[in-house]
């Protein structure tokens, strides 16, 4: 059987490439202006998303100041912290991408699988060959410092960029490990 789910790495970052701040908080992204039904928009997204995969510091803060942001589906934690589930659609994972492949993508079913925050988890899932699109809204903001949007190189090749409001979104195919190409 052939696999059809794509990874997808789905975020928020700002114009220096933090993804939240060295307090871990995303509040500098909700004062953005962004149209939840224009390009780039979640909504869009989700629709085509079967399970989503997160790391605890992503988890933590959704759960803390948007816990509507956890959609109701398979919503897969990588973490070693001893964490409470939200629902029963939240299952906490520890160890390598590739040791929850099987269950991530029979979870996700014939939908993509979407990454959310956590450049870390997302460079390991890359590095594993288990990331297949980034795509990235870009904000007028910079903080100077925080959470990087991506942890490794990898070489990318630009599919297409779109406006929506204050935002740039980029999306970009992984082409492989840096010098892949």
């Amino acid at each position: 059987m052939t696999n059809t789910n794509r990874y997808r790495y789905y975020t928020a970052t700002t114009l220096d490439g933090f993804l939240a701040d060295e307090h871990d908080s995303l509040a500098w992204l909700f004062k953005q202006d962004i149209d939840v039904d224009g390009p780039g928009s979640a909504d869009a997204l989700i629709a085509d998303v079967g399970a989503q995969v997160m790391g605890a510091t992503t988890y933590r803060w959704v759960l803390e100041n948007h816990p509507d942001w956890l959609p109701q589906m398979p919503t897969f934690v990588f973490t070693h912290r001893g964490l409470k589930p939200a629902n029963e659609h939240v299952i906490f994972l520890a160890g390598e991408p590739t040791d929850h492949r099987a269950a991530i993508e029979e979870a996700a079913g014939e939908k993509d699988v979407w990454m959310m925050g956590g450049g870390n988890l997302a460079g390991s899932f890359a590095s594993a060959g288990m990331l297949d699109e980034i795509k990235v809204s870009i904000a007028p903001v910079m903080l100077g410092s925080g959470r990087p949007l991506f942890d490794g190189a990898f070489d990318l090749s630009l599919r297409n960029c779109e406006r929506n409001r204050d935002f740039l979104t980029a999306t970009f195919d992984v082409v492989g490990p840096l010098g892949s190409r």
